[in-house]
């Protein structure tokens, strides 16, 4: 998930660069914007150094006096529609009070008003400004519109006296967010081996079969997994997608090099997702050289590759395993049938035909056909939501089938 984190003019805006790690560190992604007194404090340097994303500090591109552009101009509304919760911490007394008031003189600002996106506050300031009747008033405006207020903490300040104002730990500002965000550290101690995209299977050093997948899913999936506390390996086909903050990525290209990859790693993996659309034939011969057009009609011989669901299922021990099911007609007949003879303990189905659940989509429509007996049918909703359903009816079958704790090797 990603997480744009707003840094104002205030002392503690030094303890926001430990709370770029903090929140790396447990999966989200982090892009920083400073207003121009949070600039006074700390540099930018510091942050993109840290966040290793472009660190924004000005509405109109370079305020040194450098052209202002049209992308610039509306990066706002770009950040807006890409961030999943913003994050101000700290929060100045002043910024609260825009906030409050609407007022929009800055990125950060003009950003609070384009984003649809939860918001979490971490006011810190002097114990004076923060027990203020204006600072109270605002803050309670902003409760009421739904913003996240992290209540500052209470001790010695900068300014020498003693009280409310210093801005919470980090620990309480993480946790506000991951209320806010809905996600919890269930899956901590697991480690979750996930497969995505497609496979290429080589005819000559042209031409290759593969199939639509766009590893979307599967990479969902893999970032949800991450932020609720697993170590997650992601063996990926080829695919034009960012790695998920804290995702081990393996790249390969076929499924034979698929199926090595996951062989090599089950071993240490607690629950595997097979997501990827691996190709089911390859071609028996590679040509070396290009097949050159003729006349007369082709014939490519075909070979099954292996079986990477089932071989996996087949000695998996108290390791929870889950398969997709890309259906055109009859999908709970057949996901039923899969999930019998892999051996799996839930699959994700869908009709890739209908709007919306498709190869390449943002959303997804899917039922959940789990090992109990449950059918889980759910409705259109975007695949890091869909990814978040599937781990839930997860541990909920680890709860189910393997008692509470789950074990987090094969055989243990």
């Amino acid at each position: 998930m990603r997480i744009t984190l707003g840094v104002t003019g205030g002392v503690a805006a030094y303890k926001a660069a430990e709370l770029v790690r903090r929140l790396q560190q447990d999966g989200f992604s982090v892009q920083v914007v400073m207003t121009r007194g949070a600039r006074e404090f700390v540099t930018p340097l510091t942050f993109a150094a840290l966040s290793g994303q472009k660190v924004i500090t000005d509405l109109f591109g370079d305020s040194s006096g450098g052209e202002a552009n049209l992308e610039s101009a509306i990066e706002h509304i770009a950040v807006a529609q890409r961030t999943d919760l913003l994050l101000v911490a700290p929060a100045t007394a002043d910024i609260i009070a825009k906030f409050a008031r609407g007022i929009a003189d800055d990125f950060l600002t003009t950003l609070y008003l384009a984003s649809t996106a939860p918001v979490v506050v971490a006011p810190a300031m002097n114990v004076n400004m923060w027990n203020h009747a204006a600072t109270q008033e605002n803050v309670e405006m902003l409760r009421a519109r739904g913003v996240r207020v992290v209540d500052p903490a209470e001790g010695y300040l900068a300014c020498g006296m003693i009280g409310a104002g210093r801005l919470a730990g980090q620990d309480d500002i993480v946790a506000a967010v991951r209320e806010v965000l809905k996600t919890q550290r269930d899956l901590d101690g697991e480690t979750v081996l996930i497969t995505a995209g497609p496979t290429c299977e080589d005819l000559d050093p042209v031409r290759y079969i593969t199939n639509r997948s766009s590893g979307k899913m599967g990479y969902a999936v893999a970032e949800a997994a991450a932020l609720r506390g697993a170590k997650v390996i992601l063996v990926s086909g080829p695919v034009n997608l960012e790695v998920p903050a804290g995702v081990e990525r393996v790249d390969v290209r076929t499924a034979k090099k698929m199926h090595q990859a996951v062989s090599e790693r089950i071993a240490d993996s607690s629950i595997a997702i097979l997501a990827a659309a691996v190709a089911d034939y390859r071609p028996v011969e590679q040509h070396a050289e290009k097949i050159k057009k003729g006349n007369a009609p082709l014939t490519i011989s075909l070979e099954p590759t292996t079986d990477i669901l089932a071989e996996v299922a087949k000695n998996k021990g108290q390791r929870i395993v889950v398969g997709f099911a890309a259906e055109t007609d009859h999908v709970a007949e057949n996901a039923r049938k899969k999930l019998s003879a892999k051996n799996a303990d839930l699959i994700v189905a869908n009709d890739v035909t209908a709007e919306g659940a498709g190869f390449d989509q943002d959303t997804n429509i899917v039922t959940l056909f789990s090992r109990d007996g449950r059918d889980l049918a759910l409705p259109k909703m975007s695949k890091s939501e869909v990814a978040q359903r599937i781990l839930d009816e997860i541990v909920r079958l680890r709860s189910v089938l393997h008692g509470t704790v789950a074990s987090k090797r094969s055989g243990d």
